[in-house]
C-alpha cells in the first residue's frame, strides 16, 4: 500500500533525554484535512514540529510525496512545498497586511499577485484592511493574515498549530470554513486543535494522541461517534 502524501511515520523524539513522541504516526493526503487532538501535554504540537523538521527525531521518518525528508531543515521543507503557521508570533505586527502577505512570497520568482488575489478572495476582510498594520487587527483577523501569508508560498501542505486559539466561536467557525475551502483546492491540511469536537467535524482523518502515542485514529465522524473518545476527550457521553 503506498504512503499517504505526507507522513510522520512511527516518530520518536523529544527536547531533552526523555521522549515526548513514542512511535507516533501522523499522515495526510492531498486535499484532505488531518486533525491532531488530545489532552494538554499529549505531544500534539511536538508531533507537528517534528513533521516540519523543528524537532530532531530519534526514531521514525518523515516522507513527503514518497521522498524521505527526515534530515531536511524546516527551510528546505518550505522549498519542498510545506508551510507552517505557529500558534503565536505568526505575523509581523508593524507591517501592513499586504506587506505580511508579500513576505510569504519571498522564495518566489514569479508574479505572486494572482495568489494574493486568491488570498483576498478567501479572506475579504484582509483586502479591506490591506494598508493597515497587522498588529492593529483583531485576533481572528491576525490569524487570517498568518494563514494567508503561508498560502502565498503556494504550499502543497499547510500545517496549522492551534489556528483558533483565543478567538470567538463565530470566528472559529469562519476559520474552519476557510480551512475547508483551502483543502478543496487540493492543499493538504495538517492541524493541531484544542477545540476537538469542532475540528473533528471537518476532519477527514483524526488522531487522538495520549502521552505521545496514537490512542485513537479514524475519520472525524468515527472519532466523534466513538463513545470512549467522546467521554474521555470531548466532554460528552
Amino acid at each position: 500500500m503506498p504512503d499517504p502524501f505526507l507522513i510522520g511515520d512511527t516518530m520518536r523524539g523529544g527536547y531533552g533525554p526523555a521522549d515526548i513522541l513514542n512511535d507516533c504516526t501522523i499522515a495526510v493526503d492531498p486535499g484532505k484535512i488531518a486533525v491532531i487532538v488530545g489532552p494538554n501535554g499529549a505531544g500534539k504540537s511536538t508531533a507537528m514540529k517534528a513533521v516540519f523538521g523543528m524537532l530532531k527525531l530519534r526514531g521514525g521518518a518523515v516522507r513527503l510525496g514518497g521522498e524521505d525528508i527526515t534530515k531536511l531543515s524546516p527551510q528546505d521543507r518550505v522549498a519542498k512545498g510545506m508551510a507552517f503557521v505557529p500558534q503565536t508570533s505568526n505575523i509581523f505586527p508593524s507591517m501592513t497586511v499586504e506587506e505580511n502577505l508579500e513576505m510569504g512570497a519571498f522564495l518566489r520568482t514569479d508574479d505572486f499577485r494572482p495568489t494574493m488575489d486568491e488570498v483576498y478572495g478567501l479572506f475579504p476582510i484582509l483586502k479591506d484592511k490591506r494598508r493597515q498594520a497587522a498588529g492593529e487587527l483583531s485576533g481572528g483577523q491576525r490569524q487570517q493574515v498568518a494563514v494567508g501569508r503561508a498560502l502565498m508560498t503556494q504550499p502543497r501542505v499547510l500545517m496549522l498549530d492551534e489556528p483558533t486559539a483565543g478567538v470567538s466561536p463565530i470566528v472559529m467557525d469562519e476559520l474552519f470554513d476557510r480551512i475547508v475551502e483551502v483543502a478543496r483546492t487540493g492543499i493538504s491540511i495538517l492541524m493541531v486543535e484544542q477545540n476537538a469536537r469542532q475540528a473533528l467535524e471537518i476532519a477527514d482523518t483524526g488522531y487522538v494522541l495520549v502521552q505521545g502515542r496514537n490512542a485513537y485514529t479514524g475519520t472525524g465522524a468515527e472519532l466523534l461517534a466513538n463513545p470512549e473518545v467522546r467521554r474521555t476527550f470531548l466532554g460528552g457521553t
